[in-house]
C-alpha cells in the first residue's frame, strides 16, 4: 500500500507533535514530579487518536486503504493483542513488536502507523495496562510501524530476514530509549548523578541521560526487547511474511477495476431483438433441466 502525500503530510505533523511531548523538558525544564505527566499524559492521548483516524481517512481518500484492508487492521490489532500478554515485559520479553514489524513491512508505512497505535491501546484494554503511559506508548509503537514500512522494497529473501531482525533490535533500543523520556526529568531523584537538571543545558542533560538508559534500561529490558524481536523475527519471518502476503494478494488490495466495452455493448438495450449466444445457451441448459426435473 503506497503512501500519499496526504498521509505522509499527516504522519509528519503527528511525528512532531509526538517527539514534542517526549522532550520538551529539555528546553521548557520543569520542576521535578513524579505526578507531572498526569496532566499532558490526557493531552497526547487525545492527540493521538485522532491522528490514528486522520491517518486512515488520508489512506481511504486516496485509495490507499479500504474495507479489507481496515478489517485486515483489526485483525492484526487483536492478534498483537492477545500476543502481548504472552510475554507482559516479564525481563523485557515483549511479543508484539515483531508482528508490528512484518505488518508494516508488507502493508506499508501508513498501515504500520495506525497499527502500532491501535495494537497497544487494544492489549492495554485487554491487559488493564491503561495509564499516563500508554499514549507514548502508543505513539513509539506507530513509529515502529511506521518505520518497518519504510525500510527498502528491494531486498528480498534471506535480506530481507535479516534486514527485518536487525530492524527489530534497533527498534527495541530505541523504544526503550525514547520510552523512558517520558519519566525520566520527573522521577529520578534529585541531587544524583542521574538527575534531570534544570539548570544545565540540553546537551548535559542529554548527557545524563544516556548514562541514565545505559545504567538502568539498555542491558536489562532494552536488551530482552531486543533479543525477542531478532528470535521472533529470524524464526517466524518467512512464514509470517508469506501469510500477510498471501492475504494480500486474495484480499486484492488496491485492485483497480476496469470495464469491458464489449461487455458492456452485449448488455446495452440497443439491438433488443438480438440475444447473445451465452444468454442463448444458458436458456436452452435451465429449460433442459426444467424439462427433466418435470418429466422425473
Amino acid at each position: 500500500m503506497r503512501i500519499s502525500g496526504r498521509t505522509a503530510l499527516v504522519l509528519t505533523l503527528a511525528s512532531l507533535a509526538g517527539l514534542t511531548m517526549f522532550f520538551w523538558p529539555l528546553f521548557a525544564p520543569p520542576q521535578p514530579d513524579a505526578n507531572a505527566h498526569s496532566t499532558d499524559a490526557p493531552l497526547l492521548f487525545v492527540l493521538a487518536m485522532p491522528v490514528v483516524l486522520a491517518v486512515v481517512l488520508a489512506e481511504l481518500s486516496s485509495g490507499g486503504i479500504d474495507t479489507k484492508a481496515l478489517a485486515m487492521l483489526g485483525v492484526l490489532s487483536a492478534v498483537n493483542a492477545g500476543l502481548r500478554p504472552l510475554g507482559a515485559g516479564t525481563a523485557g520479553i515483549e511479543t508484539v513488536f515483531f508482528l508490528l514489524i512484518l505488518a508494516g513491512r508488507v502493508f506499508g508505512p501508513g498501515f504500520g502507523f495506525a497499527l502500532g497505535a491501535t495494537s497497544l491501546f487494544a492489549s492495554a484494554l485487554l491487559t488493564a495496562g491503561v495509564g499516563p503511559w500508554l499514549p507514548f506508548q502508543m505513539a513509539c509503537s506507530a513509529w515502529i510501524g511506521l518505520g518497518a514500512g519504510l525500510l527498502p522494497r528491494r531486498v528480498t529473501g534471506r535480506w530481507e530476514i535479516a534486514m527485518l531482525a536487525a530492524y527489530g533490535v534497533v527498534a527495541a533500543y530505541a523504544f526503550g530509549f525514547i520510552m523512558n523520556m517520558w519519566f525520566w526529568p520527573f522521577t529520578a531523584g534529585a541531587d544524583t548523578q542521574l538527575s534531570f537538571d534544570p539548570d544545565a543545558s540540553v546537551p548535559e542533560n542529554l548527557h545524563t541521560f544516556f548514562v541514565f538508559t545505559l545504567a538502568t534500561s539498555t542491558f536489562g529490558w532494552d536488551t530482552g526487547r531486543a533479543v525477542t524481536n531478532l528470535v521472533a523475527v529470524l524464526l517466524t519471518g518467512r512464514a509470517v511474511l508469506a501469510t500477510l502476503r498471501r492475504a494480500n494478494r486474495r484480499a486484492a488490495f488496491e485492485a483497480p477495476v476496469t470495464f469491458s466495452r464489449s461487455a458492456a455493448r452485449s448488455s446495452s438495450p440497443s439491438s433488443p431483438g438480438r440475444v447473445p449466444a451465452a444468454a442463448k445457451a444458458a436458456r436452452t441448459r435451465s429449460s433442459s433441466v426444467s424439462v427433466k426435473e418435470f418429466t422425473s
